[in-house]
């Protein structure tokens, strides 16, 4: 499936656990490296992002974004909780390529996502954000998600407690 709307030349389509597991593992070191956008303190491998991409892919979503055959984003969805009770709710995330930010692909790979999984039956989606970070921020506000509560330092990370904001929107 191709976006449509700002981003005619993007790609998005369901991720090859093998084949794009390398791209999506280089794509997210910088964040465990170098920020405290997540709390992963050791960049997973390759073979790690096989594993996660065929979790996702089980009962959620994991896709892809290609501008020129060159992976630059992915999202994915999976179990908010395990009880039976939240089985149509999902949390989600999107990455991009730290590069290729600010130009709105993160949001057109995201809502394709959303899409999908509300396609999928799913009524809720939620997500959290470590605090302070204005561009998560203002693109779920965008897309519709409504701030449900902040953790307050439930993170550590860098020497520093971080707080974690959870926003949801119903699919």
């Amino acid at each position: 499936m191709t976006a449509v709307g700002e981003h005619p030349h993007m790609v998005i389509r369901n991720a090859d656990p093998v084949a794009d597991a390398a791209a999506c593992a280089a794509i997210y070191a910088p964040y465990v490296t170098d920020t405290t956008i997540t709390f992963e303190e050791v960049a997973p491998s390759a073979q790690e992002f096989t594993r996660r991409i065929e979790t996702a892919q089980v009962h959620h979503a994991w896709l892809v974004g290609e501008v020129d055959g060159v992976i630059i984003g992915y999202t994915y969805g999976g179990t908010y909780r395990p009880r039976a009770a939240y089985r149509w709710s999902c949390e989600t995330s999107v990455y991009l390529d730290r590069g290729r930010r600010g130009a709105g692909r993160g949001r057109t790979l995201y809502l394709a996502l959303l899409d999908r999984l509300g396609e999928m039956g799913f009524r809720t989606a939620v997500a959290g954000a470590t605090l302070p970070n204005d561009a998560s921020e203002r693109m779920h506000a965008d897309l519709g998600f409504e701030t449900i509560g902040v953790f307050r330092r439930v993170g550590y990370k860098f020497d520093r407690w971080c707080d974690v904001t959870w926003v949801q929107r119903d699919l």
